[in-house]
């Protein structure tokens, strides 16, 4: 949707920080049955409305998420993943991510609708201990990330390691 000068319109309540180069923008697309990418988790600063199938999301520098991209054709699907990423800080090394500005830091990529799925499944595990997942530790989501091109089973995240986790945080501030 845009106002009558063809600018995009900001989501209710929702405006961009004083210096918007220094977010990482996050690009979703929804076109029902062939594209739709959204976010399993996540807390943006903002959102940017762009049209009735795009949306722009915004995060400060270490804010995690979860992207979910999804697409098909008339023989079914064709693509099936998921990305959580770290958004950096400017000068940071990133890492490029589809529909992700500038890039991030990646903790963990699934490919493949039985992966994709896997992860849901150990999110799920993580949100019904009372642990946000944009809280977990990093290298977490790294350790998942590993374990399954392993094909391996990864360790469970416990509240202990999660309160682990926010204590060596809290030490190097």
């Amino acid at each position: 949707m845009a106002n009558d000068k063809g600018q995009p319109f900001l989501a209710p309540s929702c405006e961009l920080p004083g210096d918007s180069s220094q977010l990482t923008q996050v690009t979703l697309v929804w076109q029902k049955g062939w594209r739709e990418d959204w976010l399993k988790f996540g807390k943006p600063v903002a959102s940017l409305i762009v049209d009735r199938r795009q949306r722009k999301e915004f995060y400060s520098a270490g804010q995690v998420f979860g992207l979910v991209c999804w697409a098909a054709n008339d023989f079914g699907t064709v693509r099936s993943s998921l990305h959580i990423v770290r958004a950096v800080c400017a000068g940071e090394a990133v890492i490029p991510v589809p529909q992700v500005d500038p890039g991030g830091d990646l903790l963990l990529s699934a490919f493949g609708w039985p992966k994709v799925a896997r992860v849901f499944r150990l999110i799920d595990a993580i949100e019904a201990s009372g642990i946000d997942p944009c809280d977990v530790a990093p290298d977490h989501w790294r350790h998942i990330h590993n374990r399954l091109a392993a094909r391996e089973t990864p360790r469970s995240y416990s509240p202990a390691r999660h309160r682990a986790w926010l204590q060596r945080k809290a030490l190097t501030r």
